[in-house]
């Protein structure tokens, strides 16, 4: 999967930049172009969904053979997600959420999503912790503009992230295609966080702390985009509460 969002639809942290980008040997390839690798690496099933000047998701199902977890797609009223991994307590999370007992991951992550955004009582870091598995998962709501991305805390599902030369923000489970737009821009997602276009990059196994940055050398020396941890001496001021959708930064 590939997602690339533009013109500030997501503002990671700035820590996640590398200035050896600038003076990496290789070229950079464009987002675009990118797209278009994904796309011929995946030529009978792989698909790509346009937002105007927001950016694209590109979509293509695991080749049984050769992947451990599945992939799902799914769009509900404008929302689009990619999930990876498997949910344990799928089927109490449909009954919990209204959903039929045949609805997958992707389906249940958009319902859990827009139950959030339109003013849950419930913290989105405690619906997370709520979720018993291995996953990943990228939501991008076309009509607020907004991405909401998380990853499990066991580490057995990979997304990795970046910032291409163009200033789009890039997110994949292929380290290759991130590598090909961001050069040194790029680093894991962190495991047991969430990301969301207003709120920024937090954890939700442990929301009374802040993130910090991690400094991160490859094996040619060059500084790359630094990877990011729970900091176990910083305390956000106070624990966020649920409220206006327009404040994501509640969310916690």
């Amino acid at each position: 999967m590939l997602g690339v969002f533009k013109n500030g639809v997501m503002n990671p942290p700035k820590e996640l930049h590398s200035p050896a980008s600038e003076q990496a040997s290789m070229s950079a390839k464009s987002p675009e172009q990118t797209l278009e690798d994904f796309l011929a690496s995946n030529p009978t099933n792989g698909f790509s969904l346009g937002f105007a000047n927001k950016g694209f998701l590109a979509y293509a199902p695991p080749q049984r053979s050769l992947e451990s977890h599945q992939r799902l797609f799914c769009s509900v009223n404008d929302v689009y997600c990619i999930f990876l991994g498997s949910l344990n307590n799928l089927y109490t999370l449909n009954k919990q959420y209204g959903l039929s007992k045949g609805s997958n991951e992707a389906m249940f992550v958009i319902e859990a999503y827009r139950t959030l955004r339109d003013r849950s009582p419930i913290p989105a870091h405690r619906l997370l912790k709520e979720l018993d598995g291995s996953f990943g998962f990228v939501i991008y709501d076309h009509k607020a503009g907004a991405v909401f991305a998380a990853i499990g805390a066991d580490k057995a599902v990979n997304l990795f992230w970046g910032i291409a030369a163009d200033g789009s923000v890039m997110i994949s489970d292929n380290v290759d295609l991130i590598k090909a737009s961001c050069r040194k821009s790029f680093a894991p997602f962190p495991a047991g966080c969430m990301y969301h276009s207003e709120g920024g990059l937090m954890s939700f196994e442990h929301p009374k702390n802040k993130m910090k940055a991690m400094p991160r050398v490859d094996s040619e020396g060059a500084m790359c985009g630094a990877s990011f941890a729970v900091d176990a001496y910083s305390k956000v001021n106070s624990m966020p509460r649920v409220g206006s959708a327009a404040n994501w930064a509640t969310w916690g």
